[in-house]
């Protein structure tokens, strides 16, 4: 029979060091040709519209999807995981915290392949939830000692500074402004729902790492043009998946001044089939849209995990 695992369940046995060890695996096999990833569909009406992401890990024995619905109520998420040899539904999970931690672990996968190693001081945009687990995914993989965070929401941005400085035990201050963000920054993660850019030309310093996280829709723009040209070396997590919703690539592509022959699969990076970073000078960049693999990875994880705890509620279907 399928497991039913809620929020609760989830939160129990995840930990970000799972889901860096799930979402770097998936990419790297990804890469090699050993999972199925299908862009995200979506149904829009007036108040509401659904999300779809589907694919397929055999290598994990997985083959699932995730759906998820956005309307002014809030976004509710569920991923469903079947096995790939025989087809039968393994477990329905609730998947906002899993989502959170595997879109965490991607940014904390990308600094791990891209930043420099010496990298601690961190430039934050956004006080929101994924906010909170990219922060935590750089903490994981970098000797963090500073972040400099900015948000619209000044109590908002007190709290989560403070609650950031008591979890990790690092320095977490707000900044004045995207400027003061950017200064001597290591590393530069955008986690905005922002339709024009929060960061401008020539606010990047030689040798600096940028995760962009937000730009996951045509309308939505986090790095301005000057500041990707600018960029020695830009990573995707799927270029099929890019190229419908990277709103802030596909002006630079529409105008011929980048294509996609220069921009590598982080997946591909990891796998050895394309180079990383050349330099402590260089600027990177990693554009983040998700993939249903990554989902399927951290849930096939999460699931056998909550077995061997005996977590989780048995549904009467699956077999």
């Amino acid at each position: 029979m399928a497991l039913f695992l809620k929020e609760d369940d989830v939160r129990q046995v995840l930990t970000m060091s799972m889901a860096l060890e799930a979402v770097e695996q998936v990419l790297r096999e990804h890469a090699l040709g050993h999972a199925v990833d299908i862009p995200r569909e979506r149904s829009r009406i007036p108040k509401s519209a659904l999300h779809i992401l589907q694919g397929a890990v055999p290598t994990l024995g997985v083959i699932g999807y995730k759906a998820y619905t956005s309307a002014r109520g809030g976004n509710r998420f569920l991923l469903y995981l079947y096995a790939s040899e025989l087809g039968n539904l393994e477990a329905i999970i609730e998947a906002d915290f899993l989502g959170m931690m595997r879109t965490g672990a991607a940014g904390g996968v990308a600094a791990k392949w891209l930043s420099r190693p010496e990298s601690s001081v961190v430039g934050l945009f956004g006080t929101g939830w994924q906010a909170q687990r990219q922060l935590e995914a750089l903490c994981t993989v970098r000797p963090i000692k500073k972040v400099k965070v900015l948000g619209r929401d000044r109590e908002r941005l007190r709290i989560f500074c403070e609650a950031g400085s008591a979890r990790f035990g690092i320095e977490v201050v707000p900044a004045a402004d995207g400027k003061e963000t950017v200064a001597d920054s290591d590393i530069v993660t955008t986690v905005t729902t922002s339709a024009t850019p929060v960061v401008q030309h020539p606010w990047i310093g030689e040798g600096t790492h940028l995760n962009a996280v937000g730009s996951n829709a045509l309308i939505r723009r986090e790095i301005d043009e000057k500041t990707l040209r600018q960029c020695g070396l830009i990573a995707v997590d799927s270029r099929e998946v890019a190229a419908r919703e990277c709103g802030d690539l596909l002006p630079l592509l529409e105008k011929g001044r980048i294509n996609w022959g220069q921009i590598p699969e982080l997946g591909e990076i990891i796998a050895g089939q394309a180079p990383g970073r050349s330099g402590k000078s260089q600027i990177t960049l990693f554009e983040s849209q998700g993939m249903a693999v990554q989902d399927l990875a951290v849930g096939a994880m999460v699931l056998a995990r909550a077995r061997e705890l005996g977590l989780g509620t048995e549904l009467p279907i699956g077999s």
